[in-house]
């Protein structure tokens, strides 16, 4: 899947470098200012070409999601994401360059000039401004200090960017403008990422919403800040859901009902039920715990490959930090039984083992064995020596965590440097 993603990228890629060599001549690269403008025209191009790559990237398109994940296709929106902030940085500087001399012009002047007298030059401008908006919050810095909804109505102006930049392109870009093959190709590739995401945006789950008819049936408090959402709807043995996996999650009741947030199951499947466990994270989280009995609810997915199917290893380790512990035990539901099962729960005190004696109660019924580090993270550390102290086999087993972003990253490397591969350790991580 990966291979053929690449190959069909490299194509498109390939097309589009051919539309804008095509769109100059060797005259047109003589002439005063040429090979900046033919630079502008490309840069151009190749912005708009990775910023359809990206936004599929993360369209939630469910056989990409199943064979390849939402946190490797998130991982690789994330470094292709400023690609096309830089690219049509490029273009706007190149564009003007390449004018000015033609014009007899100062580079200022004829950037006044593009903006308000060149149709459509306005209105991408504007576009470009809200994508350099969305992709200055997606640093890591700018996302711990915003919060979800604030990143969520930020990131929705990119579509709004996209027709922008469209309607620019197509209008007045040489490579369209007499060259109705070559519009019609390019029209065809941005309905077509307009076609998947509406479909898997939107389409996808208002379907499965309407058909599973999914309500609360209760809220359950299972400690400090936390509490276990119950939830009934018809149909869900249709649904093709796997412990450990998420969905968005869309509460249809004042206060909650524009906003969609990402929770795993904290338990597998079971009949006409599912259950999510939350933890008082801001506004959104905090409200889950005044749901009332039949609030209805809209879903979207289910998502990510952080399932018993991912196991090549008749050997597992499980580690759960704070409400990572969800996914955990959701996981430790569906596992084979045969599967030698090693879990670790991380907290700052006891208090917060979330979900302990369900996951205490399922290790013992499988034979398994549970291990509780509690304390700070000076005192009770996580290194390479620590795990393999703790898992003196962890390099035969496939490892599952999920936790705080930070001590996933943290543990993962360690799990690597304490000398497990990289195909047998599993993350789950939500953060935005």
């Amino acid at each position: 899947m990966v291979d053929a993603l690449a190959a069909a990228a490299g194509v498109g890629l390939g097309i589009t470098i051919g539309l804008a060599v095509s769109a100059g001549s060797t005259g047109s690269l003589g002439a005063a200012g040429g090979i900046a403008t033919a630079l502008g025209r490309l840069t151009g191009l190749l912005a708009a070409y990775a910023m359809v790559v990206v936004v599929l990237l993360v369209a939630r398109v469910p056989p990409l999601e199943r064979a390849i994940g939402q946190d490797r296709l998130v991982a690789w929106h994330r470094r292709l994401g400023p690609w096309p902030l830089y690219l049509l940085l490029a273009h706007a500087v190149l564009i003007t360059v390449g004018y000015s001399p033609r014009a007899h012009d100062g580079v200022l002047h004829q950037f006044g000039q593009l903006l308000l007298t060149y149709p459509g030059v306005l209105a991408a401008t504007a576009g470009a401004l809200l994508l350099f908006a969305a992709g200055v919050s997606s640093y890591r810095l700018a996302r711990r200090r915003m919060a979800y909804e604030t990143w969520w109505s930020v990131h929705l102006y990119t579509y709004l960017a996209l027709f922008l930049s469209f309607s620019h392109q197509i209008h007045t870009g040489a490579s369209f403008v007499g060259h109705p093959l070559a519009r019609a190709w390019w029209t065809a590739l941005w309905a077509g990422t307009l076609a998947v995401v509406v479909a898997a945006r939107i389409g996808l789950p208002v379907w499965r919403s309407l058909r599973h008819r999914i309500r609360v049936v209760g809220v359950i408090s299972e400690g400090p800040g936390v509490a276990s959402i119950l939830l009934r709807g018809r149909r869900l043995d249709r649904l093709p859901v796997a412990g450990g996996q998420f969905f968005q999650w869309r509460f249809l009741r004042r206060g909650l009902w524009w906003q969609a947030h990402p929770y795993s199951l904290s338990a597998a499947p079971a009949g006409d039920l599912l259950r999510i466990t939350v933890k008082d994270l801001g506004d959104h989280s905090a409200g889950l715990t005044r749901l009332a009995a039949g609030t209805p609810v809209a879903i979207e997915g289910p998502y990510g490959t952080f399932t018993a199917d991912a196991a090549e290893r008749d050997r597992a380790l499980l580690v759960g930090a704070g409400v990572g512990v969800a996914p955990i035990l959701a996981l430790l539901h569906e596992l084979p039984a045969a599967t030698d099962v090693t879990v670790l729960l991380r907290a700052s005190s006891h208090a917060d083992l979330v979900l302990r004696e369900e996951v205490a109660d399922e290790v013992a019924r499988r034979g398994g064995r549970l291990v509780e580090l509690v304390g700070p993270r000076r005192r009770v550390r996580l290194d390479a020596a620590a795990v393999r102290e703790l898992v003196p086999d962890v390099r035969r087993r496939d490892v599952y965590l999920c936790g705080p972003d930070p001590l996933s990253r943290q543990l993962a490397t360690s799990l690597r440097r304490a000398g497990v591969p990289e195909r047998h350790i599993h993350v789950e991580s939500f953060a935005f």
